[in-house]
């Protein structure tokens, strides 16, 4: 929901807006005289100083040391935001990337997509990875390390390998091994490891003891990769410092640490994650310590009404939220129409 905000006066609006937008483009304050040059009022230098010092009295501006010119606070990055977002939302353009080459491989299609998210904006892509249950099973391969060990693979609808061994008493049978390979295959190819079916057939009292032991060993193979915590793909990371000033290099530390936590990065997607329109998280908003300079900028993707994950991207509070927006709306619709293809039907 949008927050309301200070209720501002048309101008006040218009400079509060200019000034976010001239400090983005240039890491300046903004001072009166320059604000008048750059949009052309017919307003006197007082009259402007009078401005910005209402929108600093509202905690929207603030002025660094003994400048005369004024900065966004993060409340002021809040408000330009919140109307950037009232906007009606236009057909999202389309995404520079294309996924058919990706075919059904979920993963490659996310890396893909962080790499070019980052290249246009030279920010800190995310893209959160659906979770491994909302794929099916597409082949296993039950094999015979050794004598007494037998991995199992699960390899699903999107492209992700799962592999566990696991360790008998005895020798272990090759043909219950065989036997095994086929009866999976058989019966739970197709099926969702999210499923109670397909936990049944896994469980399924109608073979001999033998094999239904041996199963019952296996099963958490199709357990635990349903459990595999969600994946978090990060583009950009290598160049972040690219042309950072100096008085911004706290901020990419905090940044670097967050990037290190994939744990709490998920967390932070998962919180700020609205299926219906982007989401932004400025500053203290995040609620993650050490990350108060920073701002996230993001969009589901999904099928029907169906939320697979989130478009992200991540970067000092001074960023275009304008071009942020558009650029997240586009990656997740495209994103959205290529999980269609690979979910639809599940």
């Amino acid at each position: 929901m949008v927050s309301p905000g200070p209720d501002l006066t048309e101008r006040q609006r218009h400079i509060l807006v200019e000034v976010v937008e001239e400090y983005v483009a240039t890491g300046q304050p903004v001072g009166s005289k320059h604000l008048i040059e750059r949009t052309g009022m017919r307003v006197s230098s007082a009259t402007v100083r009078g401005e910005l010092a209402e929108l600093e009295r509202f905690g929207l501006l603030t002025h660094p040391h003994t400048s005369a010119g004024r900065v966004p606070t993060d409340r002021g990055y809040r408000y330009y935001v919140d109307r950037l977002l009232e906007r009606p939302a236009p057909r999202p353009a389309t995404f520079p990337l294309d996924l058919t080459e990706a075919r059904s491989e979920v993963e490659s299609a996310l890396q893909a997509t962080t790499e070019m998210l980052s290249q246009v904006t030279r920010l800190i892509a995310l893209v959160s990875a659906p979770p491994l249950q909302t794929a099916t099973v597409r082949h296993v391969e039950v094999l015979l390390l050794q004598p007494q060990v037998v991995m199992v693979v699960v390899i699903t609808s999107s492209g992700g390998v799962t592999k566990r061994a696991y360790a008998f008493d005895a020798p272990v049978d090759p043909g219950l091994v065989h036997w095994a390979g086929q009866y999976l295959n058989d019966q739970v190819v197709g099926l969702s490891l999210g499923t109670g079916q397909l936990r049944r057939r896994l469980l399924d009292a109608g073979v001999a003891r033998a094999e239904g032991a041996f199963l019952e060993v296996l099963a958490p193979a199709f357990v635990e990769a349903e459990d595999d915590e969600q994946r978090v793909f990060v583009g950009g990371a290598a160049g972040m410092l690219d042309g950072v000033r100096d008085e911004e290099l706290g901020t990419y530390r905090s940044l670097i640490d967050l990037l290190e936590r994939r744990r709490t990065l998920l967390d932070l997607l998962a919180e700020a994650l609205d299926p219906r329109r982007p989401f932004v998280r400025v500053g203290d908003e995040l609620a993650t310590p050490g990350v108060r300079d920073l701002a996230l900028v993001g969009a589901a993707y999904g099928i029907a009404n169906r939320t697979l994950g989130a478009v992200s991207l991540i970067g000092p509070s001074r960023m275009d939220y304008d071009k942020a927006i558009r650029t997240v709306r586009s990656a997740a619709s495209e994103l959205s129409r290529f999980a269609e293809v690979i979910y639809g039907d599940n």
